[in-house]
């Protein structure tokens, strides 16, 4: 059996899979954790990932690895290698007004690459670290995302052998930073000297199914991908397919094979070759964990509960805005619970409201991207929220086109294992998905129709 091994560093914590090239079939994993906060010590990922290989057993039977992580985050280095300044991560705001900055400085910025600049991106971190803190600013030799960091150090370089000219990125992550076109492929310097005051090294693109090298023991390594193209990868998602993430914020992102961005949708390229076009939204899994809470019970509870409601939940809707909005674009917002009248204020209707409201935000994702042009087949559900299965049979009733979900499982490091076991063999591999359901399909237009109506 031939081993290759895929890394997520993702915000949280560093997940290592240990898969059969062949099949994706789990061997092995380890895990360990990353401090928390906005801004982290890059040194912490890597001590993490050390810890997460050991705990995985090991790389002595493996015969390749990749890095899929955390997109945005801020790795500056200076001339000797040495990391300036903790680096900023991608749920880092103090850089908003840096973005509305740069969007009113170059007001093409979607056409050359691919999104509105927002205070996740790269580009916007630099901008703030121009203006906050420009002695280290003028310090910066490279700048870096996350994986790429990660790879250059398995590649042994780093303080003590500090070539900053072998970096690497992939176009996913590339396609993050607000200073690369996913149109042309190329770096657009301009932004990048507007955004950090001069020019600095910066990674260099590799193709999916490219090595940037071998690691210090000399195993190849795969060119790595941010978190969410990483997924698509582990997820097996073609174009047709549309993934739905409901995590601590949700997403919702398709593989297409054409640029696709907007104002509210990020243009942002794949780790297979075509473009990746992602809504992000702030109300996801916690909209549950607080109504839950409200009404005492548990997630499977408040599935229980939900699924003895009738679709549209008595014309109580939940505008789930908890913290402000992404998309709509509301960072000011707060929830509301509309329609409530002595009939249809109820702890079921609440609980299904609830579900029904988290699932309206994400359709207005969907709708989002098919504003861009992608055609919509299926859903891919994920996340810890998509097992429940209230939620599954809702998203059903919520979305106009089949729903599937797929086991529970390390999809990010999946997709950086589907990348090295490319390197081996020169094609990507066909890796079957199990799902764990495929609730059927029962398209009931009136819960959207009186969701939107409240916008």
């Amino acid at each position: 059996m031939t081993l290759v091994v895929g890394v997520d560093s993702s915000t949280q914590s560093c997940k290592v899979v240990v898969v059969d090239a062949a099949t994706g079939l789990l061997v092995r994993s380890g895990r360990a954790a990353h401090p928390e906060g906005t801004e982290v010590d890059p040194e912490a990922w890597w001590v993490a990932l050390q810890e997460a290989i050991t705990a995985a057993g090991g790389l002595d039977d493996v015969a390749a690895i990749s890095v899929g992580g955390q997109q945005h985050g801020m790795v500056v280095l200076d001339a000797a290698g040495e990391v300036i300044r903790p680096a900023l991560l991608w749920n880092d705001t103090r850089s908003a007004d840096a973005a509305r900055q740069l969007a009113d400085e170059f007001p093409d910025i979607v056409e050359r690459t691919g999104s509105r600049p927002v205070a996740s991106f790269t580009a916007t971190k630099l901008r703030w670290l121009r203006d906050a803190e420009p002695g280290n600013a003028a310090r910066v030799a490279a700048v870096a995302l996350p994986h790429d960091w990660l790879t250059w150090r398995l590649r042994g370089y780093g303080p003590g052998r500090p070539d900053l000219a072998e970096l690497t990125t992939d176009r996913s992550d590339a396609s993050g930073t607000s200073y690369w076109n996913p149109h042309t492929g190329d770096y657009d310097r301009e932004i990048l000297i507007a955004a950090l005051g001069h020019d600095a090294i910066l990674p260099r693109v590799l193709g999916p199914g490219d090595s940037p090298g071998l690691t210090e023991g000399g195993i190849p390594l795969g060119a790595g991908a941010g978190d969410n193209a990483a997924a698509a990868l582990g997820l097996g998602a073609r174009e047709g397919d549309v993934v739905v993430s409901i995590g601590t914020s949700g997403t919702v992102f398709a593989v297409t094979g054409s640029p696709a961005g907007s104002t509210s949708v990020a243009g942002f390229a794949d780790a297979s070759g075509v473009f990746l076009p992602l809504v992000a939204t702030l109300n996801a899994a916690r909209v549950l964990d607080s109504i839950a809470g409200l009404l005492a019970v548990d997630h499977t509870e408040l599935g229980t509960l939900a699924l003895s409601a009738q679709p549209g939940s008595g014309g109580l809707v939940l505008q789930p805005w908890f913290e402000g909005e992404r998309t709509p674009d509301r960072p000011d917002a707060t929830a509301t619970l509309f329609g409530m009248t002595l009939a249809a204020t109820t702890r079921a209707d609440l609980a299904r409201a609830s579900i029904e409201g988290l699932l309206c935000g994400l359709a207005a994702g969907l709708a989002a991207v098919r504003d861009v042009g992608v055609i919509a087949q299926r859903i891919l559900l994920i996340g810890g929220a998509a097992q429940n299965p209230a939620v599954s049979a809702i998203a059903a009733q919520v979305f106009d086109v089949p729903v599937a979900v797929p086991e529970p499982g390390e999809y990010v490091a999946r997709g950086a294992a589907v990348q090295a076991a490319w390197v081996l063999t020169g094609e990507r591999p066909e890796w079957v998905v199990p799902l764990a359901a495929e609730p059927q399909s029962d398209h009931r237009p009136e819960i959207l129709a009186q969701y939107s109506a409240r916008l």
